[in-house]
């Protein structure tokens, strides 16, 4: 129960979170284009590799991984949001851009989780 309680608090925060800043992203944007769940996106790749990183160097016990790693940043990320997005665009006709978000998404996802990793390897 302990760790459903810590995973569940977790997703929670992220969850808010990403509201908050996908939201202050989209009204900021001057196009249609999915910037906030991008963002969002990449940012919580970046985020799950320091964390990945940080709990082998750390090793850090399980309630805390659960909590940062599924809780948080699994709350906070938004992939079911970037597949509907991604649908839409396509039913759309917006071929061209729907293509570009999974690129970015998918390319600058996996960069940003490396760096997240190596980061904390480094340091």
């Amino acid at each position: 129960m302990k760790l459903l309680l810590a995973i569940g608090a977790g997703s929670f925060i992220g969850g808010v979170l990403r509201y908050l800043l996908s939201n202050l992203i989209h009204t900021k944007s001057l196009t249609h284009f999915p910037v906030g769940t991008l963002t969002v996106n990449i940012i919580g790749c970046f985020i799950i590799g320091v964390i990945f990183g940080f709990t082998e160097k750390a090793n850090l016990n399980q309630e805390w991984r659960l909590f940062l790693a599924t809780g948080i940043v699994g709350g906070f990320t938004t992939f079911s949001a970037f597949s509907i997005e991604t649908i839409a665009m396509l039913r759309d006709g917006q071929f061209w851009g729907g293509a570009a978000y999974v690129m970015a998404s998918v390319v600058l996802g996996l960069f940003a989780t490396l760096i997240g990793v190596l980061l904390i390897k480094i340091f």
